[in-house]
């Protein structure tokens, strides 16, 4: 019998939601829920999805172990010294399981075929590995084409090919969806051209979707529906470009209405916009980005994005794409995806720094860049990372550069706010600021007549810091026997760290 916690006492997103105890080895699901994984493997084995208690049923195809969440469980019970959680009784599970399964009718569209169910994961599967994200999309691909009914046949006067790869599978059958509402006519019609065997059905309703949804915010909310989001999951790893990017397309008009945005994750969309990110068509990659820029925005998707692996396909975007929208849409959605602490870490291992300091010296998209280089000074390991690519100079360096435009002013202000966090309680930065110069460019900001409030009020408090008027670095006396030491000896900062050496600098302005 696994250990009992009390769901009072505990974070409820630390709970699995079909054992109710506190998850030993979580695991995120193609529909974005974190289940103990062994409610999975219970659950995929007797081939049944639950019904969750916000009335959603989850996509059990794929499974990703959520480190982050069993960091955050373990952290947790340390604090609270408790024990660390166990993982449940695969017997005591499948018996909640079975008790599950025998409560719900037969017909109510719960129960996975069998030609659905893909084969667990390994056990010792890592989150970050391409591998394991290359033999998940494998099965999934794999499901998508053997799910196909052999028996399908085309006359003879057909003139364009049948894409079987889109072959909508049989569980996604109108049947399936007896105890949904209706559909209105709109929908009906869409659907019925979605779920055709022909291709120029498959075009046709995909462009009438697209057309439809591009403006009106009632029809994107009407149309975002488990029968249309079904018959999408198909059609977006189409073969044929044009099935494909009209697919991805509809996909980004629907994802812009705040009620759709978690509904499309949890309906298993990102692994599959990934795999379209990956290997794509060029135009369905450039909607799949805006895709992932909306649904990054919506705060209870960011960390499901982020596990699932978005963060590596997005940066080779950002540094790649030939698409100045392309380009821009990945820094709004690495952006937002960092505003929570674990995808920061995922971007500084996938050395998103190093590139983006590269980025900021050739000039590419500086304004956008340095804001999502402010969120990963935040953390510890982004902090670091940054000081020692030489961030410090790069960003003094950009504030000489900037001009007087709209554009200019953004960047300007972004790299006041990146150097102000960066030397918020470093003792590092000080050393750094005063070899590339700063205090003189940042007296210029505070002096000049032009320049916003809030710039201004950033510049001073970093010139506050460096002037050691201030206690941002947390350590005003150590700081200041820094600088008598300095001082005496005759080198910099760097320099002294270097044991002496003149000619040997710790941070290297090279990439």
């Amino acid at each position: 019998m696994p250990q009992h916690n009390s769901p009072g006492e505990t974070p409820t997103e630390f709970l699995c939601p079909i054992t109710g105890f506190l998850m030993s080895d979580p695991v995120v699901v193609a529909s974005g829920q974190t289940f103990e994984r062994i409610s999975v493997q219970v659950c995929r084995n007797l081939g049944f999805a639950p019904k969750l208690h916000d009335g959603t049923q989850p996509d059990l195809s794929t499974v990703i172990p959520n480190l982050a969440m069993k960091s955050t469980i373990l952290s947790w019970c340390d604090r609270n010294k408790m024990e660390h959680p166990r993982p449940p009784d695969y017997a005591y599970v499948e018996g909640v399981v079975r008790t599950r399964m025998d409560s719900i009718p037969p017909g109510t569209g719960h129960r996975i075929a069998k030609s659905e169910i893909l084969p667990p994961v390994a056990e010792n599967s890592n989150s970050n590995s391409d591998s394991d994200y290359e033999s998940v999309m494998g099965a999934i691909r794999s499901r998508s084409r053997t799910s196909i009914s052999s028996s399908t046949s085309l006359p003879l006067h057909q003139t364009r090919p049948v894409n079987h790869s889109t072959r909508i599978p049989n569980s996604f059958s109108t049947s399936d969806y007896s105890s949904f509402p209706p559909m209105s006519p709109e929908e009906e019609e869409i659907y019925n051209k979605l779920s055709s065997v022909d291709t120029i059905d498959h075009e046709q309703g995909l462009i009438q979707l697209r057309k439809t949804t591009r403006s009106n915010e009632s029809t994107r909310i009407s149309l975002c529906t488990d029968r249309i989001l079904s018959l999408l999951r198909s059609l977006i790893v189409s073969r044929y470009n044009i099935v494909q990017t009209n697919a991805a397309a509809s996909i980004v008009n629907l994802s812009l209405e705040k009620p759709n945005k978690l509904k499309i994750v949890r309906s298993g969309f990102v692994p599959l916009l990934i795999d379209v990110l990956k290997s794509g068509s060029t135009e369905a990659q450039e909607h799949v980005i805006g895709a992932l820029f909306s649904l990054a925005v919506e705060e209870e998707n960011k960390m499901v994005i982020g596990v699932l692996g978005a963060v590596e396909p997005l940066l080779h975007a950002l540094r790649s794409s030939e698409s100045e929208r392309a380009r821009q849409d990945a820094a709004l959605a690495l952006y937002h995806l960092s505003l929570i602490p674990n995808n920061r870490t995922r971007l500084v291992k996938a050395g998103a720094v190093p590139m983006m300091l590269s980025m900021i010296r050739s000039g590419e998209s500086a304004s956008r860049i340095v804001l999502l280089l402010c969120n990963l000074a935040a953390c510890s390991e982004g902090k670091g990372a940054m000081l020692d690519g030489n961030a410090v100079s790069i960003l003094v360096g950009k504030l000489r550069e900037s001009g007087g435009g709209e554009s200019d002013a953004a960047a300007r202000e972004n790299c006041v706010g990146a150097l102000l966090t960066l030397s918020i309680g470093n003792m590092r930065f000080r050393g750094l600021a005063s070899e590339a110069g700063a205090e003189e460019i940042l007296t210029e900001i505070v002096e000049s007549e032009s320049g916003s409030g809030r710039l201004k009020e950033k510049a001073a408090k970093i010139l506050q810091a460096l002037r050691g008027g201030g206690s941002d670095f947390g350590e005003g006396a150590e700081a200041r026997e820094w600088n008598r030491m300095l001082e005496a000896s005759g080198l910099s900062r760097s320099q002294f760290q270097q044991g002496g050496q003149k000619g040997g600098f710790a941070y290297s302005s090279q990439f």
